[in-house]
Order: structure tokens, then sequence, then C-alpha cells
């Protein structure tokens, strides 16, 4: 196919492209003392603002955007999603995590059926079992209550509820429901990991929620099965039956596993992994700990941002807004990062679950048709909670390499401080960062500054800071289930307008496959050598030098488990 299909063959891109010389002739400390430039990019919606001022745009490169993103048909592409269209064409399906947050009366299609009356079936399969568990109906194998969850997956299974919970922990509203009770997440397949998420747990009063869609995932079975021989030691075979459940929809699997089908919970082929926090594989666990009234809370909220994004103009559409952004500073600008800095502990886990989403999604090298791509897409995502990331590589970020830079603050704190004496809050002194940092991005620090300031010629250049380093600013009235879910609806429709404008698919993942493979010729391999005794081979000399070694050093043991304190 002819690359003139894509995106970068079409006037709009070239213009953006020249553009960038007429942006490269300006300054962000003097682009923000134009007021006019500033209130237009300011946008609100239901609490949040996102203020994009301090990015390196004119008024007229977001014009340009615009247009791009029209010759790019992203309107067409946003409502072929809305609408169930296969637009996962290298798989054949359709992509609607926004039906996981639909309100009951929706009507949402996919291959002719409403996929909104097989969401509630299972979300109020959810909220009644997670009711039994929490109240007590449900017991474990001995008549405990069961008090302590573990959920086993990995990836998109994974990130996205621990995110959540972590987000939640400290919201005063569900740490109260969950009081008394403990979630765990359970996913590298290294034994470590195993050892620090059953510590301190008792068999009697832990369930177990395995989170699978094929139950064939190597490394989360391997760890379910661990976990199954933790709780059989304990309570007998019999007991799994009360002490682990599923979240699959290969049904025959989740029996010969030994889980009752009745405890599985569904989901389906239109949800990719990295997506499915809405879905059983988030919604369950947090249930279980939260209760099911604070996820109806997060799943509203996501819903609120799945609302605004298809219905609101572009001008005034963050998730758009925000993927037009990315789309210029990785495309145009030339960068390959981006850092996500929340002013809040209790996002914690944000910057590696839109790790997963952002670089899961839109790391691609060819377009949707399979045409190379003959310019750069997609970000290497990282960060850190602010003030903690101030004192690890802030350095970088403002005397090293240009890094745009996402800076999301809370209005109201989940745990507000003040002491006595203080000049401000504990809250009010991580806000006084949150609102510096980006003027000091963006604005630098010159040598005429510091030699008026009588810095020492021998310093001058070390203290200087070039500014003109972009950033943006996303600021949430609190930290509610509401508002998390906003800002991870926020995020995955952002990175699915990255993927439209590049015309990629961000919603396969084709480039986790070939690892996967390779790993079970070696696992083959190390059976074989330690069974029978058969040689290494087939790999290069590398790869054969090293699983020697391994060999060699590290010998069988015989079967056992090391149980935890109960």
């Amino acid at each position: 196919m002819a690359s003139t299909n894509l995106i970068s063959a079409t006037e709009e891109w070239k213009c953006l492209r020249e553009h960038v010389a007429d942006v490269d002739k300006t300054h962000l400390r003097n682009l923000l003392k134009n007021e006019a430039r500033c209130e237009s990019m300011t946008v609100e919606f239901d609490g949040i603002i996102l203020d994009y001022s301090r990015q390196r745009i004119t008024q007229e490169t977001v014009k340009k955007l615009f247009k791009l993103a029209e010759v790019a048909h992203l309107k067409e592409k946003i409502d072929k999603m809305y609408n169930g269209d296969h637009i996962n064409v290298t798989e054949n399906r359709s992509v609607l995590h926004i039906a996981l947050r639909a309100a009951r009366d929706t009507i949402i299609n996919c291959d002719g059926k409403n996929v909104v009356d097989d969401v509630w079936q299972v979300l109020d399969k959810i909220g009644e079992f997670s009711e039994r568990v929490r109240t007590g109906a449900w017991v474990g194998a001995t008549g405990k209550s069961l008090k302590d969850v573990v959920a086993v997956g990995i990836g998109g299974s994974f990130l996205g509820p621990l995110f959540v919970h972590s987000a939640l922990q400290t919201d005063p509203e569900a740490a109260q429901c969950a009081n008394g009770r403990q979630l765990r997440f359970l996913a590298n397949v290294d034994p470590v990991d195993v050892a620090r998420s059953i510590n301190g747990l008792n068999p009697e009063t832990t369930l177990v929620v395995v989170v699978s869609k094929t139950f064939t995932t190597a490394e989360t079975m391997l760890n379910a099965r661990t976990l199954r021989t933790w709780i059989t030691s304990a309570l007998g075979s019999e007991a799994v039956a009360k002490h682990m459940v599923a979240v699959s929809t290969n049904l025959k699997l989740v029996k010969e596993f030994g889980i009752d089908p009745q405890n599985a919970f569904a989901f389906w082929d239109w949800v990719g992994g990295r997506y499915s926090v809405c879905s059983a594989v988030g919604a369950l666990p947090l249930s279980l700990q939260y209760g099911f009234p604070i996820v109806s809370k997060f799943l509203e909220g996501a819903r609120s941002i799945d609302n605004h994004f298809h219905t609101t103009p572009f001008e005034k559409n963050i998730p758009v807004l925000l993927g037009l952004l990315s789309v210029w500073n990785v495309s145009f600008l030339g960068y390959p990062a981006r850092a996500i800095l929340p002013y809040t502990q209790a996002l914690e886990k944000f910057a590696p679950h839109i790790q997963q989403l952002s670089m899961e999604s839109n790391g691609k090298g060819v377009s949707i048709d399979g045409v190379p791509l003959n310019f750069e897409a997609g970000e290497i995502d990282f960060g850190e909670p602010g003030t903690n990331g101030q004192h690890s590589f802030y350095q970088l970020i403002h005397q090293g390499r240009v890094i745009p830079c996402d800076f999301i603050g809370i209005v109201k704190s989940q745990q507000p401080i003040y002491l006595q004496g203080e000049v401000v809050s504990n809250h009010d002194e991580l806000m006084s960062n949150f609102f510096a940092q980006p003027d000091a991005l963006a604005c630098g620090k010159t040598p005429e500054e510091l030699r008026n300031e009588k810095v020492s010629d021998h310093l001058v250049a070390h203290k200087t800071f070039s500014g003109n380093r972009p950033s943006l600013s996303i600021l949430l009235p609190s930290l509610t289930a509401y508002n998390v879910g906003q800002l991870l609806a926020m995020y995955e429709h952002r990175i699915a307008v990255q993927g439209f404008i590049w015309g990629i698919n961000s919603f396969d993942q084709w480039g986790v496959e070939l690892g996967k493979s390779l790993a079970s010729r070696v696992r083959a391999q190390l059976n074989l050598s330690r069974t029978e005794g058969k040689p290494v081979e087939g790999f290069n000399p590398s790869t054969t030098m090293l699983i020697k070694r391994y060999l060699k050093e590290n010998a069988p043991i015989t079967a056992g488990f090391l149980h935890s304190k109960s």
C-alpha cells in the first residue's frame, strides 16, 4: 500500500511541520504575557480545569491542529468507536470500554446486540456477590468471614485496578467502607511477589480473585496454582470453591481449575486488557474492598468524561486537546517522552498504569493499514508524585533534555493537615510546588537575572535555566471515586485521539507476543535439562551460555511451599 495513505502525506501535516519554524522564534516567557492567549488555552468541564498555555504553541498552532484532526477524520473515528464498529481491525473487534460504565438505559450495539445489557448483568452480579462477602453471608471453608482479597492478574488485569485502589485508600468515604479489609495484588510470577502478597494473611480469611480472560496466561495461572496450593494445603481441596473466584470467559478451564463456574465473572473481546479496569477485572476486587456503591461512583466519573469526549466541540474537549498536544510534541517538536506528575501521593500508581495504557496502545511502527510510519509516534511515559519527583529527576527536566510534563493537582486534599503556627497547611505547601514548577520550566532564569542577583560569574552557566520547556496543568476539585474515574477516562481517550491522528491501531498489542513465544521455548528447555539431562541447544551462543550457567548454579528444588504467617 502506498505511503501516501499516511497522515504525514497531507498538506495539513506538512503545514504543521513548516509552522515549527515560527514557533521556534517564540519563547514561553513571552507567550505567557499574552493574556488573551492564556485565557483561550484554559478549558473547564465538571470542575476539572485544563490549562495548556505553557505548551510551545500559538493560537495559530491550535487552529492548524484542528485542521489536522479534520483531515484525519477524528470525529468520524470517535463516532465509529462509540457505534461499536470493528475499529480494532487486526483482531476484527469493536472497542467498547465506554460500555463498561454506560448508564443502564444506554444502547450501545456491537454486532447487532446491545452490550450494555450484558455489562449490567455482570455489574449486578458483582454488586450482589461483593455484598454477600462483605456482610459475612458468604464465608470461607471454616466458617470465617473473608476479610482479605488477593487479586491475581498481570498487565491490564493488574495496573489499572492497583491505580484505582491506591487512589481510594485515603479517600475518607472509601476508606470508611474498607475498614477492616485488605486488598492485595499478585502480578509478577517471581516467587518473591507471591511471598509478599500472602505475608501475614490467613488462608481461612482470604478470597483469591483470578483474573485471566482465557485462563491460559502463563504467569497468572502459575500464580493461581500457587495460591490454590497455599489454600488447599491448609484447608483441603474442597476449600477452593469457597476461597477462589474467577474473572474469565473460559468457563471450561475455570471449572477444571476447581472454581465453580457460577463464581466466574465475564468480560468481553471488545475490552482490551489495559482498558478493562471498569469491567469485572477492576470492579470485582474493588467492590470487595470498598463496596459496590463506591465503585458505582468511579464508573459515573468515567461516564461523565465519556459523554464529554463524544459530544463536546473540539475547542473545549479536554481529551481531544490533550491528544492533539501530544501529537504536536512527539511528531513535530520531536520530544519522545512525557512526564506524568501528580501532586498527590494517592496517585502514586497512576503513571505506571498510563505507561502501559499509552505505550502498549501507541507503541507502533506501522499504520492501521500496515504501512511503515515515516514519522515518530508513541511516547515514553514515566512519572512520580510531587514533590518526590522534584528531588529525583526534575534536574534533567529543568536543565537537561526537554520533556513535556503533565502536572496534576487537587484542590481539596483527601487528608488535610494544618499545624498550628505554620505559614501554610501541608497541602498548601504541596500545591505551592504544583503552581511554581510549570512556571519555572516555562520561563527559566537568564544569565542577566543571575548577574543582577550577584551570582558569581563561574556559577552563572550552572544556574542558568533555558526555560521554554512545555507543560500542561490539570486541576481536579478533589480525589473521590468519581474524580478518579474522570481522570482514568480522560487519559484513555487522550491516547485514542493520538492513535486516531497518527492512523495506527491503538487497540492491539502484538508486540508482547514474540517474547512470550520465545519464553515457552526456554521453559521447555529448562524442564528437559532438569528432568532428563538434555543439553541446551537451539539458542544463540550468548543465550546458551546464560542458560547453562543458570542451570549449573540453580539446582532444582523439591516440591514445597513457603507458608505465610497466619
